[in-house]
């Protein structure tokens, strides 16, 4: 087994319950950690034999476009998505932050983990 770890990719949205968080936006940073076995492409060196962390990236990404109150609903939909589109992934963790959230206080963000096993 092993891990593939995407720190700290920025996006820029409008999730919220306010409607100034609709208008305004916000930056968001999403952190992803999967586990999955890298047996195989370690020793083929080959793109199709491992989890292509591009195509990560891209589910995160598209996912967190979509407008929605919650971060816990984003969150979902990036784990069910990498569970659907990538089966040989065994578990998924999703850190989803909001920078500067509208709580009235200097907070520099607020986040959410979530995370799910697969089977495999």
């Amino acid at each position: 087994m092993g891990k593939i770890i995407l720190e700290n990719i920025r996006i820029y949205s409008n999730h919220g319950c306010l409607e100034e968080e609709a208008l305004i936006g916000s930056d968001y940073l999403v952190d992803l950690e999967i586990d999955a076995d890298l047996s195989k492409s370690a020793q083929t060196d080959e793109l199709s034999d491992t989890v292509d962390y591009v195509h990560l990236n891209k589910i995160v990404s598209e996912e967190v476009l979509i407008r929605s109150k919650l971060l816990e609903t984003v969150t979902e939909r990036i784990l069910q998505r990498i569970h659907n589109e990538l089966p040989q992934i065994s578990f998924a963790k999703v850190k989803f932050s909001k920078m500067n959230p509208p709580i009235g206080g200097n907070v520099e963000k607020v986040s959410i983990v979530m995370e799910k096993k697969f089977s495999v």
